[in-house]
């Protein structure tokens, strides 16, 4: 085998088992990083980097490694998730940078936070004002929880004696680049006699459809290929 065929298949098994690997360790590592997340994410990268392109290395070494690493960080997840004391050593815990309205300078500066990334993540949080903050919290994956006080909280329906009416449903995807999407049809008790109705009444069939999607309201939203725009506000 030339080299360059070795690392095109090396290249591919690698991407494979690091999808694989993703899968089976699930979604929290992407969307929910801890610390022990990244530690692991940055070795399996590492791992089958190697692989992609060291062709010094055995194949079968660097596989070995990676799998004894994802079996590894699965039974630290699944212990995390069954004991709770297992949990706080490998994801942490969370921590008050502000209580009652106070900034806790001791915790800010065992986390290394800075007050201009403080007034950021507040900011991101839609809170522009220091002072309205009861509670903040970082959590485990480094996001920031924020309560303001009772007197700049939001108004809700229930504060007002509103009836919130019935509940609204998901919205549901019934064609996508012009296919149904039979399966949400089913799922959803939605009757495709209906969508074809509706599509009739704007003159169009599904093959015309870029995407339809029944609504949490029950009405239908249609785009279709032809737009009818003949000049977009921003065009690639």
């Amino acid at each position: 085998m030339s080299e360059y065929l070795e690392v095109i298949v090396r290249t591919i098994l690698s991407f494979s088992i690091l999808f694989i690997g993703a899968r089976i360790l699930g979604k929290q590592t992407i969307s929910q990083m801890t610390l022990f997340d990244f530690i692991a994410a940055i070795s399996l990268g590492a791992i089958t980097a190697n692989l992609s392109f060291n062709t010094k290395l055995p194949i079968h070494f660097t596989v070995s490694a990676y799998t004894i690493f994802v079996v590894i960080i699965y039974l630290v997840a699944y212990l995390s998730m069954k004991n709770r004391t297992a949990r706080g050593f490998f994801a942490g815990k969370p921590t008050i940078i502000i209580q009652n309205g106070k900034i806790l300078e001791h915790n800010m500066k065992t986390m290394r936070y800075t007050l201009d990334y403080l007034n950021q993540q507040l900011r991101v949080n839609d809170v522009f004002d220091i002072s309205q903050v009861q509670t903040a919290i970082i959590e485990t994956n480094g996001s920031m929880s924020v309560e303001v006080k009772p007197e700049f909280a939001p108004v809700t329906r229930q504060d007002l004696g509103i009836f919130a009416g019935h509940e609204k449903n998901f919205a549901v995807e019934l064609i996508m680049d012009g296919q149904l999407v039979t399966k949400n049809f089913e799922e959803n008790r939605v009757s495709e006699k209906w969508l074809r109705e509706e599509l009739d009444k704007r003159n169009l069939t599904p093959e015309e459809v870029v995407y339809a999607v029944r609504g949490s309201n029950g009405q239908l939203f249609v785009d279709t290929y032809n737009d009818h725009i003949t000049s977009p506000l921003d065009q690639e």
